[in-house]
């Protein structure tokens, strides 16, 4: 058995100094195929600030993505090994969106065979339309990149924010807290991010008593957007807050103007991962990651590391190649997540089914798509935008 080289470089290129890790994970004989995959991540990455990563938000970004795509490839040392086939990841860190469709057009001169974006949604989908490369979504829960703005080539293991809403949506009413009162916070995002909470209380029949705006601030011209008392009064059953940031939704449990649950991004969160599941494998991959990483493994190393299976996926079913076979592969893809159920990349918009944990951090107290919620086709489709309202048009 011959294990995969493990190296490192760094490279500067005209639009940026990029330092770029490579390497090898796998086994294989003396004919075995290599299928070369490019990570691409942020240079500098402002979600990998220690102190931020210190705070340890529910559903944000835990550590590099590397960590969960090495844990994958790590995994399937075996299987690679049998199928005679080698996965060989190579990280680019790039510091604009150019930088990013340059460092695509110079994976796909060296023979790459697959994108794996952990950069902005622009970034993601202008290397999409630079290069001929199918590429994976890593973190990006952007509803757009599964609408609008979708591309052929585009699949995204990361559950978009409106399968996040509608697991929200179907635990509430599975609670019968129906009544909502949605406070939103200042950035872009929230906005966005609000709009799909919104869809999701119309699509299971909840209603929104108030919609409010917060603003983490200490300015006592802002004292009405900044306290929680004042903010929380009214008649509803559960407070649904939106932040992005993070910092004032956890602050918000506890200190409502009325005893209420809070759901959304503190509270109650729907993740695609958490270290405390105990079902169907997952204390396994858990123990694992946390043994390779001193470090539990998040929603986002989880993301990485489904990325990581769908590449080996590829490599044992077209272990020959040649690239068209192993990019096929990827699309067509049946996957076990550690979930309980194979996930697959839906057709119409390139989205990796799943279900979601709902979790208050401590453990899992609940799962998503809820008992008792039907669907004609598959049942993983009452998250998210359903093939009939979907936007996007691109052929797959």
């Amino acid at each position: 058995m011959r294990l995969g080289r493990l190296f490192t470089r760094v490279a500067c290129f005209a639009a940026a100094c990029v330092g770029a890790i490579s390497f090898g994970v796998g086994v294989g004989g003396a004919h075995a195929a290599t299928f070369k995959a490019v990570l691409v991540v942020p240079q500098d990455d402002p979600r990998l600030e220690r102190t931020r990563l210190e705070r340890a938000y529910l559903g944000q970004v835990a550590g590099p993505a590397s960590d969960g795509l090495n844990a994958a490839l790590k995994d399937a040392k075996l299987e690679l090994d049998a199928a005679g086939a080698v996965v060989q990841l190579e990280v680019v860190a790039v510091a604009s969106t150019q930088a990013a469709v340059d460092a695509a057009k110079r994976a796909e001169q060296a023979g790459a065979v697959v994108l794996l974006s952990d950069v902005s949604s622009a970034a993601t989908v202008a290397m999409v339309d630079a290069t001929r490369l199918p590429i994976v979504n890593i973190q990006a829960p952007d509803d757009a990149l599964r609408q609008a703005s979708c591309r052929a080539r585009l699949l995204h293991v990361a559950p978009s924010e409106r399968m996040r809403t509608d697991a929200l949506a179907q635990t509430l009413l599975s609670l019968k807290w129906t009544q909502v009162l949605l406070l939103v916070g200042p950035r872009p995002q929230d906005a966005e991010r609000a709009v799909a909470a919104q869809a999701s209380m119309k699509r299971y029949g909840l209603k929104a008593t108030a919609i409010k705006p917060f603003k983490l601030s200490t300015d006592p011209r802002e004292r009405a957007l900044s306290n929680t008392l004042l903010l929380t009064q009214g008649g509803h059953d559960v407070v649904w807050v939106v932040d992005s940031d993070g910092e004032w939704a956890r602050a918000l449990p506890f200190r409502t103007a009325t005893a209420r649950p809070v759901v959304g991004d503190a509270g109650l969160v729907a993740l695609s991962w958490h270290a405390q599941y105990e079902r169907y494998g997952a204390p396994q991959v858990n123990r694992r990651f946390a043994r390779a990483h001193q470090r539990p493994m998040a929603a986002s190393d989880w993301h990485a590391y489904m990325a990581g299976k769908a590449l080996v996926t590829a490599a044992v079913a077209a272990p020959k190649g040649p690239s068209a076979a192993f990019q096929q592969a990827l699309m067509a893809a049946e996957l076990d997540g550690s979930k309980g159920t194979v996930m697959t990349f839906r057709r119409w918009d390139g989205q990796l089914r799943q279900p979601l944990l709902m979790t208050d951090g401590q453990g899992v107290v609940g799962a998503a798509p809820v008992d008792g919620v039907q669907h004609p086709k598959n049942t993983l489709d009452t998250l998210g935008a359903d093939e009939p309202e979907t936007l996007c048009k691109a052929a797959r």
